[in-house]
């Protein structure tokens, strides 16, 4: 099977980030916030025993919660960068875990060792947004898993209502709506990277060989990682917006107009 070429941009941009990742992103009031919806859901997906593939797995944050839940992890990743903080972790945090950190793109996902098999797929955190032929990645996964394996992919949405009423009450209509059209750029300090945002409808579509089970809204009315400083001086209304999220995760429309969304595939067929 033939795949797109890897897009390098990917990599060095979050290269160029790492360092600071964890302070900006995983330790942050809104961050925590969008992982902890994720993680209740992984955690009744996977089961101890498992060996879950990871794909765009950054600097560990989710693998390490998968192993602390019982389950072998192999974590992919573009960026070399993020996996040398993810190593350091492993062994700062959980030297004995049964995860495997492996410099691998999503776009290569076929040069993945084939006698590997996995219970089951995460992908956490728009990662996948990045990636222009998802139907390989679907095509890919399909031969990976077998049938009844769950697949949790969390892209970031088309329509984010905190992001269109925060830019258009700065009066910047183009980054209000720049997710409205499916694709936009994004600049990572000196690098370019390509953004998709396929419906729920198309990746239901893309992702045939797997049955959708659920979405989740994540981030709804918990607003997205770069309003972090206006969370830090309203930490009571967090809290609170936290728990409308938990109500309104489910509902539909509703539930695809947040941050994130985050899907339970089922594989269905060979």
């Amino acid at each position: 099977m033939t795949s797109t070429a890897i897009p390098n941009q990917a990599g060095l941009a979050f290269d160029s980030v790492a360092g600071e990742y964890d302070d900006h992103f995983t330790r942050s009031i809104v961050g925590r916030a969008q992982r902890d919806a994720v993680w209740r859901k992984v955690a009744v997906t996977f089961s101890a025993g498992q060996h879950v593939l990871e794909l765009n797995c950054g600097t560990g944050e989710d693998a390490l919660f998968l192993a602390r839940q019982g389950c072998s992890v192999t974590a992919l990743d573009a960026s070399e960068q993020m996996l040398l903080q993810a190593r350091r972790r492993r062994e700062h945090e959980a030297p004995a875990s049964p995860i495997r950190f492996e410099l691998l793109p999503t776009e290569n996902l076929f040069q993945l060792d084939t006698a590997l098999a996995f219970d089951g797929v995460l992908s956490n955190f728009s990662g996948l947004n990045c990636v222009t032929d998802l139907a390989a990645v679907a095509e890919e996964l399909s031969l990976r898993v077998e049938p009844g394996a769950p697949l949790l992919l969390c892209l970031s949405t088309r329509f984010c209502l905190w992001e269109i009423f925060w830019y258009l009450s700065l009066g910047e209509f183009r980054k209000a709506f720049r997710r409205c059209s499916g694709s936009a750029t994004a600049r990572i300090n000196n690098c370019i990277v390509h953004v998709q945002y396929p419906t729920l409808r198309r990746l239901s579509t893309i992702f045939a060989p797997f049955a959708l089970r659920s979405c989740t809204g994540i981030g709804i009315t918990v607003p997205p990682s770069y309003l972090e400083p206006w969370a830090r001086k309203h930490p009571r209304l967090m809290r609170t917006l936290c728990r409308i999220d938990s109500v309104l995760c489910k509902l539909p429309i509703i539930r695809v107009m947040g941050d994130h969304m985050l899907l339970h595939f089922e594989k269905v067929r060979p």
